[in-house]
């Protein structure tokens, strides 16, 4: 029994490229009855699953229940851009935390992409990768920091791979003259996330988690030294849980709503761009300078598959195409007309430090999310290391729990409008 492309998500609009062109796509069954596990997760994006898979593998009996079905949510809908390091650049993270964790955060995402794209050659899971990418400035003042966030990455975090580009390179290989100058990785790239992520959970059920789709959690609670999630299908208990709901967590869990915040994007997908082989002729991705991130790159098939938001329209816009279209249009003014064949949104988790969200919020009960945009590799990654952690291995998931993350302003009532106020001062900052 498949999926049909034509399967519209109830918490994020529109259909996805993604959707039409990852092929097969099982049903799992929802929860039937009530379940004892050593391990619970909440939540079937790249953490969960990832989580679920490596604890599976090791001989630890998990469950995991997802409200939706598996790829609903931002693992299945995002940019597919793996990325370098964290959120923000090395030398930004050394103004606070020092250059030695910041090195190790740095060593840490590193890892994290390697894990990622050998997982997905170990399992024979088709996960279109197409390497390179490029962040590119759209203001000339810039210039100074993006010289020397490669000289950084070279001399100080043992990562060559990165080159400042001028503006007559940054022209060419854009194939748009918006961006004024950019720095080019040639040690990273980008994929089809939701090919990943059907084949995860293959894997993970293959390796003897059950794995339950369309099943909500409703209440987390814990009793006699135990863990009890209610669902409307019966009660899970077990002696840990991982909460992985990331920007879908609504009032599940207060302490993790508290300090991860959902923020809407955007991706439109043109038909392909035949006509027009100047643009990204190299197939890198690309992600701008702007606080409000503009990020797009060339599927395989050759169309722009172009992502962003502009803060001060709502969460769901009537016509994504046409607020996508606009986009687009800035940066290469030959496609304001050009058709887009697929158009959709969803949910990214943000922190106020754009940092992952690692906490203990109960007794024996882990909440991971809040990857800001960086989740391709971090959700992957952040679902092995809490495994690693449950099976006494790696300890690197310490190095996300030492993070100072503080809780958004304003608690329940005041936060959605504050966080709307801040990213459009941004937004106009970053248009201004």
């Amino acid at each position: 029994m498949t999926l049909s492309e034509t399967w519209q998500s109830p918490i994020a609009p529109g259909l996805s490229w993604y959707q039409a062109t990852a092929g097969e796509r099982p049903v799992y069954p929802s929860l039937d009855g009530s379940r004892s596990a050593d391990v619970a997760i909440i939540g079937g994006g790249y953490t969960g699953l990832q989580a679920a898979y490596n604890l599976a593998k090791g001989g630890v009996s998990v469950v995991l229940i997802e409200a939706e079905r598996f790829g609903d949510g931002a693992s299945g809908r995002n940019g597919g851009q793996l990325g370098t390091g964290q959120r923000w650049w090395p030398e930004e993270l050394e103004e606070t935390l020092g250059y030695e964790r910041s090195k190790a955060l740095f060593d840490l995402a590193e890892r994290a992409k390697h894990n990622l794209l050998d997982f997905a050659a170990a399992n024979g899971i088709e996960i279109d990768y197409m390497p390179g990418q490029m962040n590119v400035a759209h203001k000339r003042a810039y210039r100074k920091s993006y010289i020397a966030n490669a000289e950084v990455a070279a001399s100080r975090y043992d990562y060559p791979h990165l080159r400042f580009m001028d503006e007559e390179e940054t022209r060419e290989r854009m194939g748009s003259n918006r961006f004024f100058f950019g720095v080019r990785d040639t040690g990273t790239g980008h994929i089809h996330p939701l090919k990943l992520l059907i084949g995860l959970a293959r894997v993970a059920q293959a390796a003897g988690a059950m794995i339950f789709e369309m099943t909500r959690a409703t209440a987390i609670r814990q009793s006699g030294g135990k863990t009890l999630i209610d669902t409307a299908a019966g009660t899970i208990t077990a002696d840990r849980v991982l909460i992985a709901c990331n920007g879908y967590i609504g009032n599940l869990e207060p302490v993790t709503s508290g300090h991860v915040m959902p923020l809407r994007s955007f991706i439109g997908a043109t038909v392909p761009l035949d006509k027009f082989p100047t643009i990204l002729p190299g197939g890198e991705a690309v992600a701008d300078s702007r606080f409000v991130v503009r990020y797009f790159r060339k599927s395989k098939d050759g169309r722009l598959l172009f992502g962003g938001r502009e803060a001060y329209t709502a969460d769901n816009p009537r016509d994504i195409k046409q607020h996508i279209g606009r986009q687009i249009a800035e940066v290469y003014p030959a496609l304001k007309d050009i058709e887009i064949s697929h158009a959709w949104g969803g949910s990214v988790g943000i922190t106020m430090t754009r940092q992952p969200f690692v906490r203990e919020v109960m007794p024996g009960v882990t909440s991971i999310g809040g990857y800001s945009g960086h989740g391709v590799m971090l959700a992957n990654y952040c679902g092995k290391l809490y495994a690693d952690m449950v099976l006494g291995g790696s300890t690197d998931l310490d190095l996300f729990r030492g993070l100072d993350i503080p809780a958004f302003p304003g608690g329940g009532r005041l936060r959605a409008p504050l966080l709307f106020l801040a990213l459009t001062w941004f937004a106009l900052r970053d248009r201004f």
